[in-house]
């Protein structure tokens, strides 16, 4: 028997991605209709029109379909909730890096993930290499740059 891989997030991944199955659900009807015009112009095979909008709903239909699964097995986390001195999905995670320098993540979902917010995929090189983690540990972790160093300074659940 097959076991379905629960897929943890935050309620904000959550979100966006009730938000963009609802805006491809929306979009779904004005394919359709661009399908139907671009067919009442005739020769199907040398019509752009029609094999653009084809492509786009086969984009659509499959964009949905990934993301209504990714709903089925989402696993809402609340950070809140949560509590310990380890490193888990959901953890705010206060680093030094080798030059003594504070860096701040969130542990979350793929989806959530956007280093530039301050948020880092629980499967990322880094997200990997910090979970299970204690304050006072050292942390190594190979990333495409390089290997780079950290010490864990601080966990917070919020």
């Amino acid at each position: 028997m097959a076991t379905v891989e629960k897929m943890p997030m935050l309620q904000e991944g959550y979100e966006l991605i009730t938000a963009e199955l609802q805006r491809l659900k929306l979009e779904r009807p004005e394919v359709i209709d661009a399908i139907e015009e671009a067919r009442a112009h005739g020769d199907l095979s040398e019509n752009a029109e029609y094999h653009a909008a084809k492509e786009r709903q086969g984009q659509i239909e499959a964009s949905i379909a990934d993301l209504e699964d990714r709903m089925t097995r989402a696993v809402v986390i609340d950070p809140r909730d949560l509590s310990g001195d380890k490193i888990v999905f959901g953890a705010t995670v206060h680093l030094l890096d080798e030059d003594d320098k504070p860096v701040t993540y969130q542990i979350v979902g793929q989806m959530e993930a956007d280093a530039k917010q301050g948020k880092i995929s629980y499967n990322s090189p880094l997200g990997r290499a910090l979970i299970g983690r204690k304050v006072g540990e050292d942390v190594e972790v190979t990333v495409p740059s390089g290997d780079r160093y950290y010490a864990v300074d601080r966990i917070e659940f919020i």
